[in-house]
Parts: structure tokens; C-alpha cells; sequence
């Protein structure tokens, strides 16, 4: 049997087991799952997958799956990826800390910013060949020399051409006879010679014969070769001098191949000149020529140019500025574009705060504005400021990119 003081020894130890079992399941019940390394929350939870969040695409069944970086992957839960519609979901305070804009998708002419150089030449279509219409020899040259700018008209050289004092004689004495048939075919024979009606007149009213002739130049401009010299004997389709026209010049252009399509047969082109301050010549381009040069890797577009007053010289360089096309095309803030190498995407932004990657296809830009040819429509709005991280958050989120053909 227990004395008192064995039986107070007593409780207090049973007092005290009880105080220490009962802190103890306390302590049991209280302890977080970060405390217990979280497994009996993460056993709870339901794994989609296992990934890598370096390639967000690629899926594993197998937690001991390594990626195609070699990196070893971690699970996807349920919980992690909430059903907030397609796209990722950003809220309005955070759209303003990234400094998002956004852009509508709009219909409009797609306005030129190409400027290029370009070299004045002389217009190859305005070219006189001055020749001698039948064999003589050269009596008199005017002083003219290669460079020259002459009027149209100005003389050359003077001919004395036998050829034709013999058909003058030919027709006079046809003419005596007085058959209008004949006379008639002398004075076509005249005619095919070379011969001008106020000559043959002079030959009838005088009764002489007239075999000088003075070679004048039916155009004005620039004597490009003169290969006439007095007392030398020339043959019939002999070249005596070249003449190209300055009335109208060409300015060839020299457009990069990498934006021959912003260039069209028939476009305007506005083009200036160190030598002309302040002044601005309007043409439109008349001839892309088919070759590229292989140096410069660029094409040529000729625009025609009125030269009043022959202030243009061949030689001179101009900047030429091209006009828009005109064309309607579907227009977004070039700045908008995401280039990943493979492909081209732009940040949709969609209704409620979600945003997705959209695959689009751009064709011409200029002037910070991007054609879409394919994978928008007119009225979408898209993200024309950081739209960078909006995409890289869609990788690691493993949202899909609207495909070309509009699917979902």
C-alpha cells in the first residue's frame, strides 16, 4: 500500500505523461505539410504531366523522363493550370506596369518609305542617228564637236551628192515631155532619194540642177558623236552624227532586291538634288529593268523626267523617294511582329484580360507598318508593347499559337 508521499510521486509522473503526450499530439496536429517536405499535399494532387520549362511543349508520362535539353522533368498539377479560357489571363495592373498597347488590325494603303540614290542618264528613246541619204563627199562642216548642245535644225554638214544632180536632170527632162504619168514617177523617185519638196520646187522653178545638200539634226540636244570631217566621202546609210535629246532625261534608281516588291511600273517618285536646293522633280517610274546587279545585289527603276531647260545633266546624283502603291492592305504596327527564325506571330489581345499567340504571315513594311498576308483579320487588336513577355509567359504556360488557317 502507498504512503502519502508515494502516492503524490505518483500522480505528479502521471501528470506529467499526460502533459507530454498531450503536447505532443498538439504539436502532431499542428505541423504544416512544408514541415513534412510536402509530400502528403503533392500525393493529394493530380499530375497532368511532367515537363520541362525550358520546352513547355514537349509532354512525359514517366517522372524519370529527361528532356530533349537533358534536363530532368518536374510535374504539372491540375490546380496549376485554372480554366480561364484560351490564352494566358493578365489583370489590369499588371498590364499597366508592362506598359502593354494595344493595336487594331486596320484596312489602308500602305505608305512608302523607300528612299534610294539614283544617276541621271540621257532618255535612249530620244536619240536622232543623223545619215547621209545617198553616196558624196563632204563640202563644208558648222564647227560642231561631240558635247555640243544644239536646237533642233542646226546644220551639220554640207553634201555634194552627184546622185542626186543626175535624177534632178532626169526629171526636168521628163517633165518636157509633157506626161503627167512620167513626171509623176521622176518626182517619187525625187522624193525617195531624200530629196524635200521645197528643193524639187527650187529644181522646177529654176530649171538647175541642185545636187548640195545641207544635213541638219531633227532634234535638239547633246551631239553624242560627230564622224564628219570636210572633204571626206561619204556613203549612202552612212552614220554622220548622233544627237540624244535633253527635253526629257532618266533617272535610274537603285532599288535593294529585298524591296523590288515596294516598286511598280507606273508609280510616282518624287527625287532632289544637291545641285537644285529646295526643289523637287516629279516623274514616275516607267521601266523596272529585268537584270540585278550583282555587286550592289539591286535593281534598276527608270523614272522619266521632264528637263526644262536642260538643268538636268547626265552624271548628277538625286535621292529619289517613292510613292505609296495605293494598294488596301491589311496594316499592324510593325513593332507588334514577334520573329522567333521558324515563324512569325503576333500577340492577340482578346476579351477580359487574355491574351494568345497568333501565327500570321507579313508581307511588305514601311514606315513602322507591317502588311499582314495571312492569320489576321480587320478589326483584331494585337499587342504592340511588350508583347515579348506576353509570349514568353504563353511558352511556359504550354498555350498553343492560333495556326494560319484560323483554327483553334
Amino acid at each position: 500500500m502507498l504512503n502519502g508521499k508515494n502516492a503524490v510521486r505518483l500522480g505528479a509522473g502521471v501528470l506529467a505523461i499526460a502533459l507530454v503526450a498531450g503536447g505532443g499530439g498538439y504539436w502532431l496536429g499542428r505541423q504544416s505539410p512544408a514541415q513534412d517536405g510536402g509530400q502528403s499535399t503533392q500525393a493529394s494532387r493530380k499530375i497532368l504531366y511532367w515537363y520541362d520549362p525550358m520546352v513547355p511543349a514537349e509532354h512525359y508520362d514517366n517522372p524519370n523522363s529527361l528532356s530533349s535539353m537533358g534536363m530532368k522533368t518536374i510535374p504539372k498539377y491540375a490546380d496549376e493550370t485554372p480554366d480561364t479560357g484560351p490564352g494566358i489571363s493578365v489583370d489590369a495592373g499588371a498590364s499597366q506596369s508592362l506598359g502593354m498597347r494595344i493595336a487594331t488590325a486596320e484596312m489602308g494603303p500602305l505608305p512608302s518609305g523607300l528612299t534610294v540614290t539614283g544617276t541621271i542618264d540621257f532618255n535612249q528613246r530620244s536619240v536622232a542617228n543623223v545619215q547621209a541619204r545617198s553616196g558624196g563627199f563632204v563640202t563644208r562642216v558648222y564647227g560642231r564637236a561631240p558635247g555640243d548642245v544644239i536646237a533642233a535644225g542646226a546644220p551639220i554638214a554640207d553634201l555634194q551628192l552627184p546622185e542626186w544632180g543626175g535624177a534632178q536632170g532626169e526629171y526636168l527632162a521628163v517633165r518636157k515631155l509633157g506626161r503627167a504619168d512620167l513626171t509623176t514617177a521622176a518626182r517619187q523617185r525625187l522624193r525617195l532619194l531624200g530629196m524635200s519638196d521645197s528643193l524639187i520646187g527650187a529644181v522646177e522653178r529654176t530649171g538647175r540642177l541642185n545636187g548640195m545638200v545641207t544635213i541638219r539634226t531633227p532634234v535638239s540636244g547633246v551631239i553624242q558623236s560627230l564622224d564628219v570631217r570636210a572633204g571626206m566621202t561619204v556613203a549612202a546609210g552612212q552614220s554622220l552624227a548622233q544627237v540624244s535629246g535633253i527635253g526629257t532625261v532618266w533617272l535610274n534608281a537603285a532599288v535593294p532586291e529585298t524591296q523590288a516588291g515596294m516598286v511598280r511600273v507606273g508609280q510616282a517618285a518624287s527625287s532632289t538634288l544637291a545641285a537644285f536646293p529646295g526643289e523637287t522633280f516629279i516623274g514616275r517610274v516607267t521601266a523596272i529593268l529585268p537584270a540585278a546587279q550583282t555587286e550592289s545585289r539591286t535593281l534598276t527603276a527608270r523614272i522619266e523626267l521632264a528637263n526644262r531647260g536642260g538643268r538636268l545633266r547626265p552624271g548628277m546624283f538625286a535621292s529619289v523617294a517613292f510613292a505609296g502603291d495605293g494598294r488596301p492592305a491589311l496594316l499592324i504596327p510593325s513593332e507588334a511582329v514577334i520573329r522567333t527564325g521558324l515563324r512569325t506571330l503576333v500577340m492577340l489581345a482578346l476579351p477580359d484580360g487574355h491574351y494568345r499567340p497568333a501565327e500570321v504571315r507579313i508581307g511588305r513594311e514601311s514606315n513602322g507598318k507591317a502588311e499582314v498576308l495571312a492569320g489576321l483579320a480587320a478589326g483584331e487588336k494585337v499587342v504592340a508593347s511588350g508583347q515579348f513577355l506576353l509570349d514568353s509567359e504563353a511558352s511556359l504556360s504550354g498555350v498553343e499559337a492560333r495556326p494560319l488557317g484560323g483554327g483553334r
